[in-house]
């Protein structure tokens, strides 16, 4: 049985965080229509990488990601002929995901302020770059703004030079992902509320504040007040020999920051002679940025010739936190990921047969299940709107 089985998303959103919130939905069971601007669809769609790196609308990975489980109902929502059909289905549903301005909103009859009174049993998220009151300069934003703003470039990496620019972070759509994230559990403890209260809630999900919420322990010191507020962008270097060093075959990533991890590298490389020059706790006690040099320099010749599965495996076993850098093939190949079934292959109309990944963690008793690709524009607009509608109109019939 699906986690969600039996709760009816309807998704506005068209850009990758509101599409991601409804895809974990849709996944754990979720039935999900998604409203798209005729002729022309979600955004998402235009966006690569393309399938044989030839562009086109039903070519698009990213949206063939986002998409799974869902159908697509093809309607205009500004349109005044079309505001009857949406009351109705906003009546119909559990659940109206959304990733526009509050203009927009209230265009549509899903003003916040009197949701409570207009449609009760309704959740209704919202998920925006700084929520549905930002100041001006901040009303158009893309992921990279959100990302610097919420303090993430400082971390990219967090040993650069304070005279370089910080780089523009994991992936093109890093904040839109974690806020995705957060939307679907917000709107999964609605739901759960709901089965008690039976009234629904309005989330307002700022991705900005949600990106923030994950910097990691130096923000956390600083709101404890267990070190200095500093914008400064040394304040987040983690002063240690910590980086992405290259091996044979790619890269590995190495952290060390105890007397555990020292003596892990030590038993790693042999024992060599430069380790003998540095104090037992010097990663503790006398972390300067020479030894911190002279560290890096020596574990960057080492690793150049090594095989970085191989060094991540033997590292590991030592108690040394050192992992591959994988890439799409690695992860495709992992015997990990292939023992717990990550992948799941459909067959779509235009891509064909493609393997996806599913979610990293297993619920036993309700799993998620990839059972659909992600639709052609439109392909479902006339038989499940009139289905949804009937089974409102039925509804309506039934409480007279």
């Amino acid at each position: 049985m699906s986690a969600l089985r039996g709760i009816r998303v309807l998704e506005l959103s068209e850009s990758v965080c509101g599409e991601y919130c409804g895809k974990l939905l849709a996944d754990f069971g979720a039935e999900i229509i998604k409203i798209e601007k005729p002729g022309c669809g979600s955004p998402t769609r235009r966006f690569g990488p393309f399938a044989g790196n030839e562009a086109g609308d039903e070519r698009s990975g990213l949206f063939a990601y986002l998409n799974t489980n869902k159908q697509s109902l093809a309607l205009d929502c500004t349109a005044s002929e079309n505001r009857a059909t949406l009351s109705a289905l906003f009546a119909r549903v559990d659940v109206v995901v959304d990733d526009h301005s509050l203009s927009f909103l209230q265009g549509l009859g899903l003003d916040p302020d009197t949701l409570a009174n207009d449609y009760p049993g309704l959740v209704l998220c919202s998920i925006s770059p700084y929520g549905l009151n930002p100041p001006d300069e901040r009303r158009h934003a893309e992921d990279i703004n959100v990302f610097h703003s919420s303090g993430w470039g400082y971390h990219t990496p967090s040993n650069a030079p304070v005279d370089q620019p910080p780089l523009s972070g994991a992936g093109r759509f890093m904040p839109s992902y974690e806020a995705g994230v957060e939307a679907a559990m917000c709107v999964a403890a609605a739901l759960y509320d709901k089965q008690d209260s039976g009234l629904g809630q309005f989330i307002e999900i700022a991705m900005q504040e949600v990106l923030a919420s994950r910097v990691d322990y130096v923000l956390g010191q600083m709101i404890a007040g267990d070190m200095d507020v500093s914008t400064e962008r040394s304040a987040f270097d983690l002063f240690g020999p910590a980086g992405i060093f290259a091996c044979q075959d790619g890269y590995a990533y190495i952290w060390m920051s105890a007397p555990a991890h020292w003596d892990g590298l030590r038993q790693l490389l042999g024992d060599p002679a430069w380790m003998a020059s540095f104090p037992e706790r010097w990663l503790e006690r006398e972390c300067t940025p020479e030894r911190v040099a002279q560290c890096r320099l020596h574990i960057g010749e080492w690793l150049k010739t090594q095989n970085k599965h191989e060094v991540a495996e033997a590292a590991q076993k030592l108690g040394l936190i050192l992992v591959a850098v994988n890439n799409a093939g690695d992860l495709m190949a992992s015997p990990q990921y292939q023992f717990r079934k990550f992948f799941a292959e459909l067959d779509h109309p235009v891509l064909g047969k493609v393997s996806y990944p599913t979610v990293p963690y297993k619920l036993s008793a309700t799993p998620a299940a990839l059972t659909s690709p992600a639709p052609l524009l439109g392909r479902h607009s006339a038989e499940q709107l009139a289905a949804w509608l009937s089974e409102q109109a039925n509804t309506t019939e039934a409480t007279k």
